[in-house]
């Protein structure tokens, strides 16, 4: 299997990322008619990404390198514009938790990517899905499927009528639960309040955390809702397994300054079914566990 090529990171702005040090990606090609290998390379300490211990590598880190793949094709192969904004519309991902053991160098893993169901407007591509093989090592490690569509700035902005990172601010966040309730080593990392009943928790949204909100954005992050969906999933079995699997659909804008609530919906032995409100309206849907499909 081929070795990257290259030494660093691909630039930070076909990933839609402000900081290198959260560029994962690090070389691709064109492998077939809308097949692509990628290369990344995940780094060995992260303040969420890796385990508290530093023994594994987290299911949220292959997602971001996964939705990373997306932004990077849809510019370098779709012609997207850079300036042209993402909406995540779903998410699904599968991992092999004894796979992703942190060894004694950054894992190298290789992505093998498979997009389809190009859609266009005016002769351009403006969405598309894509599955993704991950491997590490020669081993799989994980599997992904994502939808993402694309739009030009000046329809974003009538989209989110007048709605900017200037122009909406945050809620406070609320008291967070313990670290150790949710799996995190780090109070600051902790995206849920108390529940104010079993099974149903608020969201917390901390607009200075630097990786959630890598730049400025004027809504909730897909990848914090995910991650707020593994914490209740840990809250609610105590199992830090029980996020090995994700399968997510984004309904619409989860908004910064309305309370977004995080619930559990539905359950069994396998997995969790978990919902995310804003005013009655479900804004984002996830089933979590070890083996959900």
């Amino acid at each position: 299997m081929p070795q990257p090529t290259l030494t660093a990171t691909v630039p930070r702005q076909l990933v839609h990322r402000a900081a290198i040090a959260e560029t994962f990606l690090t070389d691709w090609e064109r492998t077939g008619a809308d097949q692509f290998r990628l290369c990344a390379q995940w780094p060995r300490a992260h303040q969420l990404h890796v385990s508290p211990d530093r023994s594994v590598y987290e299911p949220l880190l292959v997602a971001e390198t996964v939705r990373q793949c997306g932004a990077l094709l849809s510019h370098a192969e779709y012609e997207a514009p850079l300036d042209h904004c993402f909406v995540l519309k779903e998410l699904r991902l599968t991992t092999r938790p004894e796979h992703l053991a942190v060894g004694s160098a950054p894992a190298e893993p290789v992505l093998d990517v498979r997009v389809f169901d190009v859609r266009h407007r005016g002769g351009r591509p403006t969405a598309f899905r894509y599955d993704t093989d991950v491997r590490v090592g020669g081993e799989r490690v994980a599997s992904a499927h994502i939808s993402v569509s694309w739009t030009s700035a000046s329809v974003y902005r009538r989209l989110r009528g007048g709605r900017t990172p200037d122009t909406v601010s945050a809620l406070p966040p609320p008291p967070a639960l313990p670290a150790d309730a949710v799996g995190r080593a780090l109070a600051a990392d902790v995206v849920l309040a108390p529940p104010d009943r079993p099974g149903r928790w608020q969201l917390r949204v901390d607009t200075a955390h630097p990786v959630f909100f890598d730049h400025p954005l004027d809504h909730v992050p897909g990848m914090l809702l995910l991650e707020a969906a593994r914490q209740a999933a840990h809250a609610t079995t105590g199992l830090p397994g029980s996020s090995a699997a994700f399968r997510s659909t984004f309904h619409q804008y989860a908004e910064l300054d309305r309370p977004t609530w995080i619930e559990v919906v539905d359950g069994d032995g396998e997995g969790l079914r978990i919902r995310g409100t804003q005013g009655g309206t479900t804004v984002f849907e996830c089933a979590v566990g070890a083996a959900v499909r």
